[in-house]
């Protein structure tokens, strides 16, 4: 059984027991989300693609931890020009633990 769901703009995978890092979300670490945004959900044995979102299927998840990516380095430079500009960034993320997918008939 699996699931695609979209959060923040991008599409991820869902799996029962699986940890899944998104876009930051509000919330502490503990507390229960739903995820209603499916796009795809497959039971193993029939598969529903949405148009565009699935119907009566949801996610129950559980924040796991908030934390930041590993930084990564922006370099701009224009040759000749005596242009160099060095950027660090991190990116926030919420990792989140699926505890099921749950479809409501």
């Amino acid at each position: 059984m699996y699931a695609i769901f979209k959060s923040g703009g991008r599409q991820y995978e869902a799996r029962p027991g699986a940890v899944v890092k998104l876009e930051k979300l509000p919330g502490e670490v503990g507390e229960n989300l739903t995820l209603d945004q499916v796009l795809l959900f497959s039971d193993g044995e029939q598969v529903q693609v949405g148009q565009p979102l699935v119907q009566d299927v949801a996610i129950r998840a559980r924040i796991v931890e908030q934390g930041r990516h590993r930084k990564i380095i922006v370099f701009k430079s224009k040759r000749r020009k005596d242009y160099q500009k060095k950027q660090g960034h991190r990116q926030y993320y919420t990792a989140v633990r699926i505890d099921g997918i749950e479809k409501q008939a």
